[in-house]
Formats: C-alpha cells, structure tokens, sequence
C-alpha cells in the first residue's frame, strides 16, 4: 500500500512507524506534507498514493479532503472542529464518488468507551437525583476547545439523556444549568483524558477514559486508512470496529 500524509507532525510521525510496523514490506509513504511544503500537496501526487492520512488543521482540513476527492484518493480525517462543514464535504464526497473516513477519535478504547456511554445514559435517564457533567484533559498544545471528543461524548449521552437539553463549555461542573457542562482543561503532557460523571447528593457515577500516549490514535487512524483502500462512500469507528 502507499500512503500520503496530509501532516507531518508528532501524530504524522508516529502513524509513519506503524505503517512501517504492521505492513508486509511493501507499504510507502510516497507524500509527506508539511507547512514547508504544501506546494507539493498536488493532485497529481496525491494520485501516487492509494490512501491519505489527513491530520493538520481545521482551517485547511476541508479543502486537503476536497483535493483527495479530486485525486480520487480516499481520505482518513483525524482533524477535529471543522464538522460545521460537514454536509458541504458530504457532498463534495458524493459528488466526485470520492472515499471519506473521519472521527472524532481513532482510538479503539474510546470508541468502546462511547458505547459503554450509550447504555450508562439509558439507564441513568430514570435517575432524577443525579445530574451529569463531562470533564475532558489535554495537553497545551491542544487548539480547540472542548475537544473533538468531548462534543462527541456528549452527543453521545445526549441522545439517551433527556434530562439535559445539549451541552455547553463551563469553568465547573457544578453550576446550575439544564445544559451538559463540559469543563475542558490543558496541562502539559497530557495526550487526552476524558471522564463522564453522574453526581448525586450521596454519592457519584464515573466513567473515565485516559490515553497513556498518542499511538493508539495513530495505530486506529492506520487500521482506518487499510480499511479504505479501494471504498468510496462516507464511513465511521462504529463501520470499522463494527460497533
């Protein structure tokens, strides 16, 4: 297989050694893209690959998939914050029978971290004396605010909990609001905790999930972009991890 990397940071580097880990000897990645060189971010070379890994910034993020569209070439998507866009990619997809792969989080833990998620706010949505907050931790360099995975965790409850009416970024969990508060916090050298919290006047409910480094990431975004080669359509963990 030959890949493109749409971003060649900390994350590029690490997909980079698993693709040279778990491939068969012959996998390449034939594009590496950076600020330094996006002048080579081209069509023409995109179409050298089978597969691109996109991981930059949400500014650029819906363009670089438009152009993997154009190349024909299916595209992971691990940038995060550009999913207002995302009925215009949808259709930008569509539109050139084009392959698209994203997710708020490639991580295998996470996603079954959701469905646990899923049947903990069933359950809890009959327990009026307990009230529900998300508190997520990343590291400072971390641009957007709450993370991809926090907004998704809480659409996740949400759509079982019905005694929140959406969700808002607060300084503490323990305001008064009929919103699911998401406090969202940045320390250094944190690749991404994420703990759900069901609190009650005697005692509380938590659900957390803490990334120890970034490969687990890095090791979905491959498993993602192996599964793509040759798909068109829009995909998702759940189609992966067949959840």
């Amino acid at each position: 297989m030959k890949f493109a990397l749409i971003g060649y940071g900390k994350m590029g580097k690490i997909i980079e050694q698993i693709i040279q880990e778990t491939g068969n000897g012959s996998d390449e990645v034939v594009l590496k893209i950076t600020s330094q060189n996006l002048h080579e971010l081209t069509v023409e070379n995109l179409r050298q690959a089978d597969v691109a890994i996109e991981f930059t910034e949400p500014k650029s993020a819906v363009g670089n998939m438009k152009l993997c569209f154009e190349a024909g070439v299916p595209v992971v998507v691990g940038t995060t914050a550009w999913l207002a866009q995302l009925e215009e990619v949808k259709t930008a997809c569509a539109a050139k029978e084009g392959g698209l792969f994203f997710s708020p989080n490639f991580s295998i833990g996470v996603n079954i971290f959701w469905e646990v998620n899923k049947k903990l706010a069933q359950l809890m949505n009959r327990q009026l004396q307990y009230t529900a907050s998300l508190e997520e931790i990343h590291h400072t360099e971390k641009k957007d605010a709450p993370s991809g995975t926090a907004v998704k965790t809480a659409e996740v409850i949400l759509d079982h909990y019905t005694l929140k009416t959406g969700w808002e970024l607060a300084e503490s969990a323990t305001a008064e609001s009929d919103k699911l508060l998401i406090v969202a916090k940045r320390e250094p050298h944190v690749p991404g905790t994420h703990t759900v919290t069901y609190q009650s006047s005697v005692d509380f409910i938590q659900l957390t999930h803490e990334a120890i480094n970034r490969r687990g990431f890095a090791e979905g975004a491959v498993l993602a972009a192996r599964f793509m080669v040759g798909k068109k359509g829009v995909y998702g963990m759940s189609d992966l991890l067949q959840l």
